[in-house]
C-alpha cells in the first residue's frame, strides 16, 4: 500500500473543491449530517459555505496502531443536531471511503430511523478508494492504488498535553 501526504493547504482546498463540484450538480439539500471524527472539519466547512446547519453523527471503526487497523463499526444511538428534526434531504459527508462499509452502514442506519422522514441522501468525500464497495455521490479524487491518507492533522493523534 502507498501513502499520500496531505497538507493543510491541499486538505482545504480539496474542501472547496467538493464544495464547487456539488454546487455544480445543482442538488438542494437541507442539512448537512458529518460523520465524525473524519468528516467533522469537511462538514463544518461545507456548513459555513453553503450556510446549511450541520448535523453529526459519531462512527468509529479504525484503532491498533497509529489507528490504522480497520475494526468492527461502531455507530452512536443518537445525531447531534440543533435543528428540532433532520432535514429530508441530506447531505451525508465523511473524509473518504475507504471499503465503503461505513457509508453503506450508515445509508441503512438512516432508513432504519424513520422518524427522520429522510427522502433523499447524497454523500459527498475528498477521497473514493478504488477498494471501496459503495460509491459516493460526489468526490475529489479517485484513489486506484488504494494509498493511506496521511491527513494534516494526524500529529495530534500522538501528541498528548504533557508534550506541549
Amino acid at each position: 500500500m502507498s501513502d499520500l501526504h496531505v497538507s493543510w493547504e491541499e486538505y482545504h482546498a480539496k474542501i472547496e473543491q467538493l464544495a464547487a463540484q456539488i454546487y455544480q450538480s445543482q442538488w438542494e439539500f437541507d442539512q448537512i449530517l458529518c460523520l465524525a471524527r473524519g468528516g467533522l472539519r469537511i462538514g463544518d466547512i461545507l456548513s459555513r459555505i453553503y450556510d446549511k446547519p450541520l448535523a453529526i453523527l459519531s462512527t468509529s471503526s479504525y484503532g491498533g496502531k497509529d489507528f490504522q487497523e480497520r475494526g468492527k463499526l461502531t455507530i452512536a444511538n443518537n445525531i447531534t443536531m440543533t435543528t428540532a428534526t433532520l432535514g429530508k434531504r441530506i447531505l451525508l459527508v465523511d473524509d473518504l471511503v475507504d471499503s465503503g462499509i461505513t457509508l453503506a452502514r450508515i445509508r441503512e442506519w438512516l432508513k432504519e430511523h424513520e422518524e427522520f422522514a429522510i427522502t433523499e441522501v447524497r454523500s459527498a468525500v475528498i477521497w473514493f478508494k478504488a477498494c471501496s464497495v459503495a460509491k459516493p455521490d460526489y468526490y475529489v479524487d479517485f484513489l486506484a492504488d488504494n494509498p493511506w491518507i496521511h491527513q494534516p492533522f494526524e500529529k495530534y493523534e500522538k501528541l498528548r498535553p504533557k508534550d506541549l
